[in-house]
């Protein structure tokens, strides 16, 4: 480990965490590739804590309403709907967190065949296409409902499969439940908070089970975690005023380069630079 890999895969966790590109695709296809090596489980925490933060501190404000919504005597409009907010996340991080648990195995393993993720990559550029050339987008954030809670993070679950992206398919879902592209990626960049939480504290148990898989020092620690969140924290900010102007065609023409490529590089196996 030194520093400039430690950033390096900050900044990737970074940026694939938030874009509708799949970050564990994206990671898959350079371990296969390209020989990156992960880093270690105690090192991937710090990783998800780093985008974990950036969600957090981005959108402190919301969750401040929601948090203090729950107090007793609240009472007013405000405090109602960031309550039915914070119930609609709940429900939607269901499913999601259901489906990891059963499939965490495959995801690990059978998931991360890079033909696999090369259709998955495809499929859910297709799928942005697709709801960005029939979705209406009138509705706001304010307006999602419980069905559209539901079918979100119904959505969310499939990202467990690398390739899909879960920003990318509940972005996508959004669009055609109605969402304008803001509302659409600000309910699926919170709705990733407690997935993420949750991923780490699967990480967690089982650092505390089998030990740490590599001796890493707490520096390398600060700056793993300090790219993650700095990366992320920008992608959100950057992300949310692009889509006030602009659509998602380049994120799906960028996930089927990129599964044309996984394609071809399977064709080819002296493409291969992990040999």
């Amino acid at each position: 480990m030194n520093e400039f890999y430690a950033i390096f895969l900050g900044v990737v966790q970074g940026l694939t965490e938030f874009l509708p590109i799949s970050s564990s695709g994206h990671l898959a296809l350079l371990e296969h590739f390209f020989g990156l090596k992960e880093a270690g489980l105690g090192f991937d925490i710090m990783l998800h804590m780093g985008t974990l933060l950036a969600i957090l501190i981005y959108f402190r404000e919301d969750w401040w309403a929601m948090a203090t919504s729950i107090w007793p005597g609240q009472k007013d409009d405000f405090a109602k709907i960031n309550r039915r907010l914070l119930f609609y996340l709940a429900i939607a991080t269901v499913p999601g967190g259901v489906f990891g648990y059963l499939l965490e195995k495959k995801a690990e393993t059978v998931f991360r065949e890079p033909s696999l993720i090369a259709t998955t990559l495809a499929a859910a550029g297709i799928l942005l296409i697709l709801a960005e050339l029939f979705s209406s987008r009138y509705r706001e954030f304010d307006d999602i409902s419980l069905k559209d809670a539901v079918l979100i993070g119904l959505a969310q679950a499939l990202a467990v499969i690398p390739g899909v992206s879960r920003s990318g398919i509940t972005i996508s879902l959004g669009l055609f439940l109605g969402l304008k592209r803001q509302a659409a990626a600000k309910f699926s960049f919170l709705l990733s908070a407690p997935i993420i939480f949750g991923a780490g504290l699967n990480h967690l148990m089982d650092l505390y089970r089998y030990g740490p898989d590599g001796n890493i020092g707490a520096y390398y620690y600060i700056i793993g975690l300090a790219s993650a969140g700095i990366t992320g924290y920008l992608v959100i900010k950057y992300l949310l005023a692009y889509l006030r102007r602009h659509n998602l065609y380049v994120f799906a023409y960028y996930r089927l380069l990129i599964a044309g490529g996984v394609y071809l590089a399977v064709q080819f196996p002296w493409f291969n630079l992990a040999t």
